[in-house]
């Protein structure tokens, strides 16, 4: 037994249990074909009986009865209502390509460079500027986010003229005297703060606020009239008579 199929073994194992294993191992001891083919459908329900989640899942029969042909060490000889595909005769899955070498500057990220690339294709040079307004912002977001400190436009600048090849360049005053390095924010108050947002309400549910805030403001206010109503008697003294 190979490296890959001791460990498909070792995982079908601890996924089914190790009486369930135990039990599909002995299936080859068992000479009558039918019965043979009896037991391995009982194992089947029991497997399902056990993980009744496998049912949810796309074409479930199929795959429990190649892992009970798996287990079997690929000589199980069943009627089986499918095709039972052997473990050497699939293929190995591909390798995942990682890339060779990191991007220029880590704190871009490979997604900058391939905006670089795609910008450096545009012809227009209108465009080519407004594509390379953007990605200045997107790296100054991204220079804020990786070192925790604010990034002054002339580093940014010099380091998309470095990922360019010098290609894409931007006027420094022009950047710097109309900000197109930060993203738009909402109008400051006059204390300098941003204004505050409030989410719109519908139209019958301020009525009904301000209904129900006049209900209580009324009851209040009658509340406060008897308070004052009754305080006058208590407080009111009967005149003395004069003594007879």
């Amino acid at each position: 037994m190979t490296l890959p199929s001791l460990h498909k073994h070792e995982l079908l194992q601890r996924e089914y249990g190790q009486s369930t294993f135990q039990l599909v191992q002995q299936l080859a001891a068992i000479e009558d074909r039918d019965e043979r083919t009896r037991r391995a459908q009982q194992i089947v329900q029991l497997i399902f009986r056990l993980q009744p989640s496998l049912r949810d899942q796309p074409d479930s029969q199929q795959k429990v009865w190649n892992h009970v042909y798996e287990m079997a060490d690929g000589e199980l000889d069943v009627d089986a209502p499918f095709a039972l595909i052997s473990p050497a005769s699939r293929t190995a899955p591909q390798r995942v390509v990682y890339p060779s070498k990191g991007p220029k500057l880590r704190a871009y990220g490979r997604s900058v460079e391939l905006l670089i690339e795609q910008a450096l294709r545009l012809e227009d040079a209108t465009e080519r500027e407004q594509a390379t307004i953007v990605i200045g912002r997107t790296m100054k977001f991204l220079y804020r986010s990786h070192n925790k400190e604010n990034a002054k436009d002339i580093t940014i600048l010099k380091h998309l003229k470095e990922l360019s090849g010098g290609q894409l360049t931007l006027d420094p005053a022009q950047v710097d005297a109309q900000n197109l390095f930060e993203f738009a924010t909402q109008p400051a108050t006059g204390g300098g703060r941003p204004a505050p947002f409030i989410v719109p309400q519908p139209r019958q549910e301020r009525t009904d606020r301000s209904d129900r805030s006049e209900r209580r403001g009324g009851n209040n206010n009658n509340r406060r009239d008897k308070q004052r109503r009754g305080g006058g008697k208590k407080g009111r003294q009967e005149p003395q008579q004069p003594p007879q």
